[in-house]
């Protein structure tokens, strides 16, 4: 997908600029986020879908051949064995169009990431809200 010209200000804008088969693949992504990180902000964050939760959360992108789902170098590494068949880089997985999406694991990762931005700050309810 070409979406390098694009100025997304929604998540339902960036997947509608998907064909229709890829569509139905980010939507079973996102709804798996949300259902594993019900409290999550959904935004638009270097123009791709980036969920938000105290810090960012986990990102996803579509491409000609892979979806590009991005939960952090730590998720990786905790999940090393169980992402093994998929091509992976430092913060980055990439699952292949072709292929289903394993929604367990996804959901997994994303617990694993909303406990590690929650308990990133713990002992600092001192600081001011965060200004948006």
């Amino acid at each position: 997908m070409d979406t390098s010209k694009r100025q997304f200000k929604t998540i339902d804008e960036y997947v509608a600029s998907s064909p229709k088969s890829v569509q139905i693949i980010l939507q079973k992504l996102r709804q798996t986020i949300r259902k594993a990180a019900p409290g999550a902000e959904e935004t638009i964050s270097y123009q791709i879908p980036t969920f938000r939760l105290n810090g960012y959360l986990v990102f996803f992108a579509a491409f000609k051949n892979h979806i590009g789902f991005y939960p952090m170098p730590a998720a990786i590494r905790a999940f090393k064995k169980e992402l093994s068949r998929y091509g992976t880089a430092k913060g980055t997985v990439r699952f292949p169009i072709g292929e289903p999406l394993p929604l367990s694991l996804i959901s997994k990762i994303v617990k694993f990431r909303v406990k590690e931005n929650l308990g990133k700050n713990k002992n600092r309810n001192d600081l001011p809200p965060k200004k948006k």
